[in-house]
């Protein structure tokens, strides 16, 4: 072998050492894994699964990766059927679609709506097929409120067309803009919570505030910006 091919072996072997090395101490894998887990490992796992670090084969299958079955070894005694956010997982027959890890703690309840329309994913097709042929979108082949209406917090004042404001991924309004300061009208979207509709009202809010306004005069007392923020008082929380 000429001295130029073994400087050229010689530095191929000394970059290919540092960037294993460079790879293996920048791993996201924890300290009890194995060198081939360190090399390898995607990313950060999210904290439920910590305790699954160093034992790559608890989730995933030789050459097939992650299968179903191994999620609902663990998941199975969960309860998704009395909470209305997470029932439709009765009919999941396919987890990684919505769940990714190696992520962090973001990836792992990661919500993918557009998941709840392909087939492939449920025991029986789509989870809300539109009653009209409207393009299968989210927002217009989902029924909302199915998942969303016990955590409304409209409580029921706008109806049940969520996607007529808002959007999968975001629920923020970046256009939405509150009525005038001066509005009269707030009873129209906000109800009062029930302590306003018994003594405490009386014997509490009204002293609070400095008002002796009907439960429905939201205006008297409230300010815009908070529910908070009494009008005359300042900032109060008494709930």
């Amino acid at each position: 072998m000429t001295r130029g091919k073994l400087l050229y072996w010689l530095f191929l072997s000394a970059s290919l050492a540092l960037l294993v090395l460079a790879v293996a101490t920048r791993s996201s894998a924890p300290a009890g894994a194995g060198p081939i887990a360190r090399l390898v490992m995607p990313g950060p796992l999210s904290a439920a699964h910590q305790s699954f670090g160093a034992q790559c084969t608890s989730c995933h299958t030789p050459l097939k990766g992650v299968e179903d079955k191994s999620c609902i070894s663990c998941h199975a005694g969960t309860d998704f059927g009395t909470k209305q956010s997470t029932q439709f997982h009765a009919q999941a027959k396919q987890c990684t679609s919505c769940h990714v890890e190696h992520e962090g703690d973001r990836g792992i309840v990661r919500m993918n709506h557009e998941a709840l329309l392909d087939p492939k994913v449920w025991q029986a097709g789509p989870m809300s097929a539109p009653s009209n042929p409207l393009p299968m979108i989210p927002e217009t082949a989902l029924n909302c409120a199915s998942c969303h209406s016990i955590r409304d917090p409209h409580l029921g004042l706008f109806g049940k067309d969520c996607a007529s404001c808002h959007t999968t991924t975001s629920w923020q309004i970046s256009n939405y803009r509150h009525p005038s300061v001066n509005s009269t009208q707030c009873s129209e979207c906000h109800k009062a919570p029930p302590s306003h509709f018994m003594e405490h009202f009386s014997m509490v809010s009204q002293r609070a505030a400095g008002s002796k306004a009907r439960v429905d005069q939201c205006f008297a007392c409230h300010t815009t910006d908070s529910f908070n923020n009494i009008r005359r008082r300042g900032w109060y929380d008494h709930h």
